[in-house]
């Protein structure tokens, strides 16, 4: 390898993609059209770094293993930037073992946590863990270890457990700064942000606060009965009771929690869990029939008595009951919690993290775009959508990950 490759390799490694342009920008050979392409997608062209990227994949001979490797791992690694989640991740695997396989140890690393990452992304939660726990980060360089805790840190907020996150954070801080890689520092401090924001609201005998996340954390382990509206369940005393499937009770629930200690009129009850705007007898037939089905399901958490007004919801072992709900709440939350990452979106790939049709995502973006809440840019398959992060909340109560025993 000459000079100049090797210089341009350690200026991207340093997180200097201007320098390394310096030194191989005009070459055509298989080793500079790689670091090229590297340069570009720490520049944020992923489109041109893709092609670039390919182009010295074919480049490199046959004989060439880890090489084309590395390739193959940097195509995953831009593909992962531009949310592109339906990348084929058999090839990133084949990679992964290669370098392996010829003692690249740092680059198979490297591969793992990108394969990890698109599992946290799509909220295989369980098997992302699994795979971080095979990586023993202590024998890799700063700024992988910084990955590595920024990824445990990731899978911890999202199971809304603070002090873990906050330890992850902490180390990856640390392996950033030691890496003097800006990019990387600013990436960490982003996560500090996060983990810092509001989290949730929390309404309790008709005062609405803000919560962290170390906050939601408290007050799920705590003696109150908990409406929970980021995912549809309800808990206290040591249970919880989801609700994700049944939208009228949990409606109901959610209605007789934002009241507490007082009643709701059935004209309220019947106006929110049915949407209408009026009512007779049949409505009132259909609110009894499943307020007892309601009554039913919360046992032996709470229960429901029945007033001259409406009804009233009533704790059995807790002490007050509080309603928790999303810092945001929009018909399409969960789309708005993977769009504020700051990235570029398609639409298969939102599909694919959400666990919905392609098509009703799309029919959402379209609905979004038309109310100017989110944008696009590109066509047709290259088609990517974006909104701008909306400032001083966090989006991990958002996503469609359900909570342990939920």
């Amino acid at each position: 390898m000459d000079s100049l490759i090797t210089a341009a390799a350690q200026a991207l490694a340093a997180g200097d993609p201007l320098g390394a342009l310096d030194r191989v920008a005009l070459r055509e050979d298989a080793p500079a059209l790689a670091l090229r392409g590297i340069a570009m997608a720490q520049l944020g062209d992923l489109a041109r770094a893709r092609t670039l990227v390919r182009r010295a994949a074919r480049a490199f001979g046959a004989k060439e293993v880890v090489a084309r490797a590395r390739c193959v791992v940097a195509e995953a690694e831009i593909a992962l930037a531009s949310r592109d989640l339906g990348w084929p991740v058999a090839a990133l695997e084949a990679a992964r073992l290669a370098l392996q396989a010829h003692g690249d140890w740092v680059n198979a690393a490297h591969a793992r946590y990108l394969d990890i990452r698109r599992l946290l992304l799509i909220g295989q939660l369980d098997e992302a863990r699994e795979k971080l726990a095979q990586i023993d980060s202590a024998t890799l360089p700063p700024a992988l270890r910084a990955t590595h805790e920024l990824v445990a840190a990731g899978i911890a907020m999202r199971h809304l457990q603070s002090q873990t996150a906050h330890a992850a954070l902490a180390r990856a801080e640390l392996a950033a700064r030691q890496s003097a890689i800006p990019a990387l520092l600013a990436e960490v401090d982003s996560a500090v942000q996060l983990l810092n924001s509001t989290a949730a609201h929390l309404t309790t005998k008709g005062l609405r606060q803000p919560l962290s996340l170390q906050a939601v954390e408290a007050l799920l382990t705590s003696t109150s009965l908990v409406v929970d509206a980021c995912r549809y369940v309800v808990r206290g005393a040591g249970m919880s009771l989801s609700l994700s499937t049944r939208p009228i009770l949990f409606t109901l629930a959610r209605t007789l929690a934002e009241a507490w200690p007082n009643d709701v009129p059935r004209e309220i009850l019947i106006s929110r869990a049915f949407r209408l705007k009026l009512s007779d007898e049949s409505h009132r037939a259909r609110l009894r029939v499943e307020i007892g089905r309601l009554r039913a399901a919360l046992k032996p958490l709470a229960g429901i008595t029945a007033t001259k007004r409406g009804f009233a919801l009533v704790p059995q072992s807790s002490p007050d009951v509080v309603l928790l709900t999303p810092p945001v709440e929009e018909k399409c939350a969960a789309l708005f919690a993977l769009l504020n990452d700051g990235e570029a979106w398609s639409s298969s790939a939102l599909a694919l993290a959400l666990g919905q049709s392609q098509r009703n995502v799309q029919r959402a973006l379209d609905s979004l775009a038309a109310q100017g809440k989110v944008q696009s840019f590109g066509q047709g398959r290259a088609r990517r959508w974006l909104t701008p992060p909306v400032p001083g909340f966090a989006t991990t109560l958002l996503l469609p990950v359900p909570l342990p025993g939920g």
